[in-house]
This record gives C-alpha cells, structure tokens and sequence, in this order.
C-alpha cells in the first residue's frame, strides 16, 4: 500500500531532504541494522506486551517505533536524529518521527508507527512481495527496460528494485505526497540506485512511453482515506483501475505493467479482476492475473467497510504490449 505523524508537507519536507537524514541512513547500515516490517495488526499486538513498553534497542527505536530514552542509543545517533530534525523529546521521554525497514540489504526510511498522518509513507509486507513480484518479472524481460516509472512510488523501494535490476534504465518515481518523494531521494541515494523522484497525480507530469510500469498502489477500503492506504470507490479499486487505464495508454511496445495489488472477495467473486478484465478488452495487451495470498489483513473485516466481503486478498496483474 503505496506510503510522519500527522505533521503537514510543509514541515516535514525540508526534514527529509536534507543531508543530515543520510548521514544517519549511513550511520544506521553501519550498526548492521535489520529490521521486516509487519501488518499494522501485528505491530499493535508485539508492542502491547509490557516488556515492549519502552525501547531497548535500536531496532525498538527505528523498527517497533517504541518511546525511548537517554542511553538506549549511542550518543551519535541520537544527535544525527536531533540534526535530521526526527527526534520528539517529552521530558526523558523520546520518540523517533521515522522507521527503518531493510529489503535486500537496503536501508528505506519511511513513517513511524502507526501512520496515521495525511502524508504517512507506508512500507509494509506488501511492499515486499511487490518488490519480489517485479524484481521476478525483471528477470523475465528478454530485454532490460530503458524506461521505467513507478506510480505511488512511497518510500521508493519498488522504484530501486527496478533501478538494481535494470542500472542502465531511466527510473522514474512518481507521487502526489511530497513527503513520500523525498523519502524516495533519501532511500535511492541509500540504496546508490538512480531513481529520479516527480510529483505527479499518476502520469500526468511525465511525458512519453515506458518499457515497464510498476505500481502497488493503495488498494483498501479506508473510512478515513488516508491517502497511504484508501484506494478509492466502494470496494478500494478505483485507483488500482486508475493505474491500468493509464497503463493502457502509457506502455512502449514490447512494454509491460505490474500491477500489485489488493482485492475484497465477495461471495467468490473478485470485483477487482471483473473490472480489470472489462478495461483491457480491445487493448490488445496480454494479461495475467493471480492471487500472491488469498487471506489477509483479516482483522478488517470486522469493519462495517468490509461487512460485504468474505476475505481480502493480494494480487498481481502482469499486461503486456506486443511488440
């Protein structure tokens, strides 16, 4: 799903984009940093235990998000958290603004726990198996893309994914949140993969045809729409749907889309595959589609947002344009 706690673009924006943010992505590989990335669901449960009240640790801070205090961390650390402008301090009471979460031995900052904010950049399991779905797709491809863009790029982890797989490819990220765009040129630099972030409402800011297009964009049904997680209309498809029309028109031949996302199944049926398959009658794209899991974010389903489906599902699209 593509991707602060509650603080406006405005403010965050210089945060994320200056250099002391960096140098402490550096100062953080150093530590030998790890951290996978959990459903909200079950990062709510690891951190009510009471043993997990405070941070221990490094991961506790930067991974689990946990209130932490003098001498949990090195001094450094703690000034380059002060000097990236990310560090909360209430009393002896302190809290980090980001997360940390590692991908093949990449580093990607993205919002702290729990993500509440308009401008929240989400990283989560989904990201995962989206980066895995296109970094297996890649090595299909006979041929390496020369251009490639990602839309609702996020913390821009499936944008380098892309960009490690394909070096000599133009990598374009894409986003309406600001904050996310910035993450995207902190984590690539990271990462030393060219990726160049643009703010733009799907593609409407970038111009021409493209090899491959990725995307996992928000795919939920969100009651309060906050743009990481809401995908639009009554079963969370209309940006999903957004992303394939765009697709259709956007594609290079001999170009592809990957298309990671998430689908309410009701009563069997799959709303999400039933519009997808309307949209590309006449296209001429040939297309594939497959659940990656058929049951997820359970706990969902108790919302009244839900009431009409009988599990939440994860898939991926994969259309291609003949050469």
């Amino acid at each position: 799903m593509g991707k602060g706690l509650g603080m406006t673009a405005a403010t965050e924006a210089p945060v994320y984009a200056d250099a002391a943010l960096r140098r402490l992505g550096e100062a953080v590989k150093e530590t030998g940093y790890r951290f996978v990335p959990v459903t909200e669901a079950t990062h709510e449960r690891v951190n009510r235990r009471p043993a997990n009240a405070r941070a221990r640790t490094l991961r506790d801070v930067l991974g689990w998000s946990r209130p932490f205090g003098p001498g949990v961390l090195p001094d450094g650390l703690v000034t380059l958290l002060d000097e990236a402008g990310v560090l909360d301090r209430d009393g002896d009471t302190w809290r980090s603004r980001i997360r940390c979460s590692t991908l093949d031995g990449g580093l990607f900052f993205h919002s702290a726990y729990p993500p509440a904010g308009p401008d929240a950049v989400f990283f989560g399991p989904d990201t995962l198996r989206a980066c895995d779905a296109v970094a297996a797709h890649l090595r299909t491809l006979p041929v390496a893309p020369r251009r490639a863009v990602d839309i609702g790029t996020g913390s821009g982890a499936i944008a380098v994914t892309v960009a490690r797989h394909a070096p000599e490819a133009e990598v374009v990220g894409v986003d309406i949140n600001p904050v996310a765009l910035r993450y995207t040129a902190v984590n690539a630099d990271l990462a030393g993969a060219r990726v160049t972030p643009v703010h733009s409402d799907l593609l409407t800011e970038v111009d021409g045809q493209f090899d491959l297009i990725v995307s996992n964009p928000p795919f939920m049904i969100d009651p309060q729409r906050r743009r990481y997680r809401d995908g639009g209309g009554r079963h969370g498809h209309d940006l999903p749907l957004a992303v394939l029309d765009t697709a259709v028109h956007r594609l290079s031949p001999g170009g592809s889309l990957v298309l990671f996302s998430g689908t309410g199944v009701v009563d069997g049926r799959d709303p999400l595959l039933a519009g997808a398959a309307t949209r590309l009658v006449g296209t001429g794209l040939d297309w594939t589609y497959r659940e990656i899991d058929p049951d997820v974010y359970s706990e969902n389903l108790d919302d009244p947002s839900y009431a009409h489906a009988e599990r939440i599902a994860v898939c991926v699209l994969i259309a291609e344009r003949r050469r």
